[in-house]
């Protein structure tokens, strides 16, 4: 059993600098308004952990399970039954803008109840995080 929602966004900007905002676990905090807290456990690799507090959810661990740099990185986190995988993938469009995107998949048997408690305040917040990772990257460029 498994739901999944994506939501992309075009913003401007230069895809290392986004990159490079994207992937301060550390700092997500100071420019998305969607996380509370974060921090990463090592470098930015596929089977390093980290820990997240987003806003309105329960703080819990994340593994990075895959990570094509400059393009796209994959996390996962256990949820009662199953797990949330998270992929964000960033696409040079060629103007000075990215397509950015990120793709939720819930697995096992919470799939229905993440549906109706989380997924549609977690679908509203992601153009607000598109805009916040696009204003950061290019204050930081």
């Amino acid at each position: 059993m498994m739901y999944s929602f994506i939501e992309e966004a075009v913003i401007k900007g230069d895809i290392d600098q986004v990159w490079a905002v994207a992937t301060d676990v550390a700092r997500w905090s100071e420019w998305d308004p969607h996380e509370e807290q974060s921090r990463i456990d090592g470098p930015f690799q596929v089977g390093t952990t980290g820990w997240v507090k987003p806003k309105g959810a329960p703080p819990g661990p994340f593994t990075i399970t895959a990570v094509e740099p400059g393009r796209s990185w994959t996390s996962e986190a256990g949820i009662p039954f199953g797990k949330l995988r998270g992929q964000r993938t960033y696409e040079s469009l060629g103007d000075g803008t990215l397509r950015v995107s990120e793709r939720v998949e819930v697995h096992g048997p919470f799939g229905p109840l993440f549906k109706l408690i989380w997924a549609k305040a977690m679908r509203a917040d992601m153009p607000l995080t598109f805009a916040a990772l696009e204003k950061e990257a290019l204050q930081r460029g």
